[in-house]
């Protein structure tokens, strides 16, 4: 309890005593009480936790309790108020001016969800989304809400199984939502075919007359023939978009980075009909229907006119047990742009020529997370790099770490990469690529957890190359294999922990954590452990050009400091 609740006044009827409980009143011990509390503190027994309290769900409070914030009680309720009319409207033009601001507003939810917020509350606040059925007899919004649940499974797919869901919890949550309807496996031919249909009717309508006598079994898309063209195109670039965006997914999860160059076609795809998607709000603007939103900026379509079919409070009563978090959702315009990002962002990674060494491994992904790539790309380029405990599903971590250390070919199948040590290193190097695609704020705190990681494994492989092969032994060209991969190894940890921490000091300028006064301090440690990085860097090239052979390991191990 604290100090301001005690003052609320008592009550004066006393409770009377039952069989195991004796009430007496203390108010006058916590009016004595009030008097020496500071602001922010309590009064609580021994079994109050603040958290479970801070948790707690409040009953009929409209900021704490998830169920009260909703028109309907139910989906049917909804249905019955008409929120989500199928056909959307017997007027066929304003039925196609309808779909268009629902493919819109759908695009703004998408992105919404996107940058971490609920899809229950996004993408799903779709009314048409939630009863698959119930869309069969309109096959332009069936064959849409079909390929947008696709998707919406695909990306929950990718971020769940690079997990680095973490740092949004929120995304990953579907809430029981119907995420797999009957057929969404097919949903692409059936997209294709509405595709295919929408051509056909621009063709007709942009023949010449001598020629329409031989379309005329076309029926038009809509009744309006000086509208026709603009709206075949408006739908059609949102219609191809979705396609390629959806083979863009499907392509980047092939094993060992097959699908990369057919995703990079996909892309330019994505980004091409984005470009005409963004031309048509003009035409879309001029023949909208009703009153528009408020603000040329702020609006949620092309046309400014608000969507049909989206009530956010529809799933309140099945999210979590915590308060309903308030959300806006993103402008049509911040939407475009934020496809447009994440299409080059996975363009760079498709881009990449999956090089098997870490070395311009870990300058690429630096140089990708400068442009402070997004949840779902950063899942996507996890996923590629680390397969099957492998560097693109192909590399084995022990090949990797052989060719970091600038050890000879010939020492990738020896059976020292069974050894524990080295075995705990590879998956060291696992987890080190796994943190370097998350955000910043993320990898910052794991990275300074790891080095400590990084400094043990060091130290065990010293302890077993000094018990099994003596203080003094030094690199020779008749050496026994064992030792000089142990000798490489050793060298290269340490410079992979230097890097590690000139990341993580590197970190704290992005992320804007040092005060002015604190420069100077962080300047002499990025000095310090760029002059060890450096030093390790030439000790490796050094040993493994051939010029160290008679480096003692007492020579190795003078840079632990």
């Amino acid at each position: 309890m604290d100090r301001h609740a005690l003052h609320q006044p008592s009550s004066s009827s006393s409770i009377p005593a039952t069989a195991n409980t004796v009430w007496a009143d203390a108010s006058s011990l916590l009016e004595a009480a009030c008097k020496d509390l500071r602001d922010g503190e309590l009064i609580h027994g021994e079994n109050f936790n603040l958290y479970a309290a801070m948790s707690a769900l409040e009953i009929m409070d409209p900021k704490m309790d998830s169920g009260i914030v909703n028109r309907y009680c139910s989906f049917d309720e909804a249905i019955d108020d008409g929120v989500a009319p199928v056909p959307i409207s017997s007027d066929k033009t304003t039925d196609v001016q309808c779909m268009i601001d629902i493919m819109d507003y759908l695009l703004t939810c998408e992105a919404t969800w996107h940058k971490g917020h609920s899809l229950a509350q996004t993408v799903f606040s779709c009314a048409y989304l939630l009863r698959p059925e119930r869309t069969s007899s309109h096959a332009l919004l069936h064959s849409y809400c079909k390929v947008i649940r696709a998707t919406c499974k695909a990306v929950i797919t990718v971020v769940s199984d690079a997990r680095t869901h973490e740092e949004e919890d929120l995304f990953t949550m579907a809430y029981g939502l119907p995420l797999s309807g009957d057929g969404d496996e097919k949903c692409l031919s059936l997209l294709n075919a509405v595709e295919e249909n929408i051509s056909r009717q621009l063709r007709a309508c942009k023949a010449p007359s001598s020629k329409r006598k031989q379309l005329e079994d076309i029926e038009p898309l809509q009744t309006n023939s000086d509208l026709e063209e603009g709206y075949c195109k408006a739908l059609l670039c949102r219609l191809r978009f979705r396609k390629h965006f959806f083979h863009v997914l499907t392509c980047m999860r092939r094993p060992q980075g097959r699908g990369l160059e057919l995703a990079r076609k996909h892309i330019a795809s994505c980004i091409s009909e984005l470009g005409i998607i963004l031309k048509s709000a003009e035409f879309l603007m001029s023949s909208a229907y009703g009153t528009c939103e408020d603000g040329t900026e702020d609006r949620t379509t092309a046309s400014g006119h608000q969507a049909i079919g989206f009530d956010a409070s529809l799933n309140s009563r099945i999210s979590a047990p915590t308060p309903p978090r308030s959300i806006k959702i993103l402008s049509w315009k911040k939407a475009i742009e934020y496809f447009e990002k994440l299409l080059h962002d996975l363009d760079i990674i498709c881009s990449y020529p999956l090089d098997p060494s870490l070395e311009v491994l870990l300058r690429f992904v630096a140089q990708f997370q400068k442009a402070r790539p997004d949840l779902v790309a950063r899942a996507h380029l996890q996923l590629l790099l680390v397969q099957d405990g492998k560097l693109y599903g192909r590399c084995p971590m022990f090949s990797l770490i052989i060719r970091a250390a600038r050890l000879p070919e010939v020492f990738l199948h020896h059976d020292i990469q069974k050894n524990e040590y080295v075995v705990q290193l590879g998956q060291l190097v696992i987890n080190m690529l796994k943190i370097l695609c998350t955000n910043a704020a993320w990898q910052r705190r794991k990275l300074g957890k790891i080095l400590q990681d990084w400094r043990v494994i060091y130290v065990q492989i010293e302890l077993a190359f000094r018990k099994e092969f003596g203080e003094g032994s030094s690199v020779s060209n008749g050496e026994n294999a064992s030792a000089r991969i142990l000798k490489h190894i050793l060298i290269w940890v340490e410079e992979q922990t230097y890097w590690i921490s000139h990341r993580f000091l590197v970190l704290g300028f992005e992320l804007e954590l040092y005060s002015p006064s604190e420069y100077c301090m962080v300047y002499w440690y990025l000095y310090v452990v760029l002059i060890r990085l450096a030093e390790k860097t030439h000790l490796k090239m050094t040993v493994s050009d051939g010029s160290g052979k008679h480096i003692s390991t007492s020579r190795m191990f003078c840079f632990q400091g």
